[in-house]
């Protein structure tokens, strides 16, 4: 688990034919299963077999993911009653993987841009730890939602708050929290599968050269940092990623873009970014908290200082977050403004620039 409190899933005991595929910006969240049954299965209810084979699911969990479609029987979505047969190709996608903290209400102000009775968006602050974990045990998110809930008497059928999917301490905006185990499902499969429409916003150091572009490299652990993400172009290390970008302003010395991912691999945009040579501007554990681009005199390095003071986090911001509701079938959208401290930013460049 990494400072950022990014945790990845650990290796899943299972029989030669079953295997575990999650992107890992989700690992620990849940968890995909491909399962092959045995030659000698007698037939058997599916949410029977399930709970067997994953004795630290519940029989409503299993229920619920049934219900949403997430058990795939031969290609096919299955209902909790389907038997199975020897031979049987079964897709599961599980969420909410069972963790041995209990979370603490905890009375922390957010920012909640939407709320029924099935999920809640919040538009996270910039420094906020999304969920407990190694050096940050309360005071996250989770913790505040948490809160949140009790005071307003929700009643929910998850034993922790239900994360779908999460961002770095210190990247802003938009995340989908559910409030029970099939909206949990529900909205888990989207995020698997891509479905999501998220747009990302980042200040990267350097004048990218074109409007448009799309970086394609496998992501892994640096060989030698590994507190980083880094990119493999020849594919022998990590997992294929893949990062489409927009310019959409220049600073001569920094760029203003817009991120959509193919894929959703740990520090993608970072460690992509920093492979193309434009690092994300004062993102210190990719080095970017120094003066990369520009000239060499004190007048920009202090000028640089002042807008490190402003900015004093990774410019990435989850503008926007799209999704189809679990109950409504209807399609949800939001967008998330640029927070303060990368407005303060881009009005100290543009500012520079014209004087």
């Amino acid at each position: 688990m990494t400072e950022d409190n990014e945790d990845f899933l650990d290796e899943e005991f299972l029989d030669a034919n079953n295997s575990v595929d999650i992107d890992d910006e989700n690992k620990g969240l849940y968890e995909h299963l491909n399962i092959t049954v045995d030659g000698n299965q007698e037939p058997l209810r599916i949410d029977k077999f399930l709970f067997n084979f994953r004795q630290n699911s519940s029989r409503n969990k299993i229920s619920q993911t049934c219900r949403a479609g997430n058990v795939v029987v031969n290609g096919n979505p299955v209902k909790q009653n389907y038997r199975v047969k020897p031979g049987d190709q079964i897709s599961v996608l599980l969420t909410h993987p069972p963790r041995e903290n209990t979370i603490i209400p905890q009375d922390i102000p957010i920012n909640i841009v939407y709320e029924d009775d099935d999920l809640v968006v919040v538009d996270k602050e910039p420094g906020m730890v999304v969920h407990p974990g190694f050096g940050n045990w309360d005071k996250t998110l989770v913790n505040a939602l948490a809160f949140h809930f009790q005071k307003n008497g929700e009643k929910s059928d998850l034993d922790r708050v239900g994360l779908v999917h999460r961002i770095d301490k210190d990247t802003s905006g938009l995340l989908v929290i559910a409030k029970n185990e099939y909206a949990l499902s529900f909205l888990a499969k989207q995020f698997f599968e891509r479905k999501t429409k998220r747009l990302y916003w980042a200040f990267v150091w350097g004048n990218v050269k074109d409007d448009e572009g799309t970086i394609t490299g496998h992501i892994g652990r640096h060989p030698k940092n590994r507190m980083q993400m880094y990119t493999y172009v020849d594919g022998s290390q990590g997992k294929h990623a893949v990062t489409h970008y927009k310019v959409l302003e220049r600073f001569k010395y920094m760029t203003w873009v817009e991120c959509k991912l193919e894929t959703g691999r740990t520090h993608q945009i970072r460690a992509h970014f920093k492979h193309i040579g434009h690092t994300l501007f004062n993102d210190e554990r990719y080095e970017g908290n120094i003066a990369l681009r520009g000239v060499n005199l004190p007048k920009y390095k202090q000028f640089i200082k002042n807008v490190f003071d402003v900015l004093p986090r990774h410019a990435l911001h989850a503008h926007t977050l799209g999704f189809i509701h679990p109950t409504t079938k209807k399609e949800l959208y939001f967008e998330s403004s640029m927070p303060q401290d990368m407005t303060d930013a881009v009005k100290k460049w543009r500012n520079y620039l014209e004087n």
